[in-house]
């Protein structure tokens, strides 16, 4: 059964299912939701707790084994299998099957603990068996979009009362990073008095910037059209080090999509039958993004920044004097919506 992160302590508290499994890539919500099954797991009595870390080379035997194994002070234990990024494969999918063919035989609980699963792995044999069977925890970074609102929520866990707009600039200060966010909270909480109200002056003096982006939220912004947002992301994937080849791939690959879906719409298709066409396909969640990039950039436009792109490319080989970061700021600005000397004159790019 699917049980957001939001919602598992309520779930939690009717009960403990034999098998949790906690998927996804943003540490801190992770983190808790594993917390919060140990804590179920102890008031219900378990005590013994046993942690399987799957590397390579990893003998899978062992899982089975540790559910068979008695304990001569406890009758259960919470087996934790941290599956990380590591594949199962043939010989893990067959152990775990074994294993939730015999759940009604035991009762030990299994917190299955990785990184985000796939959809291969969503439908295999195995993972539908234990899904059906206990908790299924797909845990997603929060959307900037709502994370002010997740913010102001979580500053009331430590007594301290956001506005929207102090919630907003912590978002900008710390997108991307929960666990820098939470610690910026706790030490609020540590400053000021109980209770305290936070306005957004307090939060510009008093947390530094430690947002944290990556070339897919770039992209994502670019479709949305959030310009400001843009800039602030490609300043802080510079700062990071990040090889611009990256970012130009990531850029590119969205023109040359959003060229694809005129395409199919110039022949005819429905949207919705354009985007299931790409490979990969665009998915519901992504779709609205693209329909705003679409009714947002002509198709010229769109060619003239896949031509600003194949410069930029030799800027990178060294075969072009175009400054390299000016004009990866000015492609994807202009992919968003706004005009920067690139929107004003493409073919002949200048700074100053």
């Amino acid at each position: 059964m699917k049980v957001f992160p939001d919602k598992l302590p309520a779930e939690l508290a009717k009960k403990l299912p034999p098998v949790v499994i906690i998927a996804g890539d943003e540490p801190l919500v992770h983190m808790e939701a594993c917390d919060a099954v140990r804590t179920k797991a102890r008031e219900q009595g378990i005590e013994e707790r046993e942690v399987l870390h799957v590397e390579n080379g990893f003998q899978w035997g062992r899982l089975l084994e540790s559910a068979a194994s008695m304990s001569l002070f406890a009758s259960s234990k919470l087996i934790e299998l941290r599956l990380g990024n590591q594949s199962p494969g043939q010989e893990g999918s067959k152990i775990l099957e074994a294993y939730a063919e015999r759940l009604q035989d035991s009762d030990n609980v299994l917190l299955i603990a990785a990184a985000k699963l796939d959809r291969k792995i969503q439908q295999s044999k195995w993972f539908k068996t234990l899904d059906k069977a206990g908790f299924f925890v797909p845990v997603w970074p929060v959307d900037h979009q709502r994370l002010g609102f997740w913010l102001r929520d979580r500053a009331g866990r430590y007594g301290l009362t956001l506005d929207m707009d102090a919630a907003r600039l912590l978002g900008e200060r710390t997108e991307g990073n929960l666990l820098a966010a939470d610690q910026e909270l706790q030490k609020l909480a540590l400053l000021m008095p109980p209770g305290a109200r936070l306005d957004a002056a307090t939060i510009a003096g008093g947390v530094e910037d430690s947002a944290r982006f990556d070339i897919f939220t770039l992209a994502d912004a670019c479709l949305r059209g959030e310009r400001e947002r843009v800039s602030r992301i490609v300043r802080g994937l510079r700062g990071e080090g990040v090889e611009p080849t990256l970012i130009l791939w990531a850029l590119t690959r969205e023109l040359r999509t959003l060229l694809s879906l005129y395409q199919h719409l110039d022949q005819g298709q429905s949207f919705e039958h354009a985007c299931k066409a790409q490979k990969p396909p665009i998915f519901d969640k992504r779709r609205p993004a693209y329909q705003q990039a679409l009714n947002r950039l002509p198709i010229k436009r769109l060619h003239k920044l896949l031509l600003f792109a194949q410069r930029l490319d030799l800027a990178i080989k060294g075969a072009s004097d175009i400054p390299l970061w000016d004009g990866l700021h000015d492609l994807a600005l202009t992919l968003a919506g706004g005009r920067g000397l690139l929107a004003e004159s493409p073919h002949s790019y200048k700074i100053g």
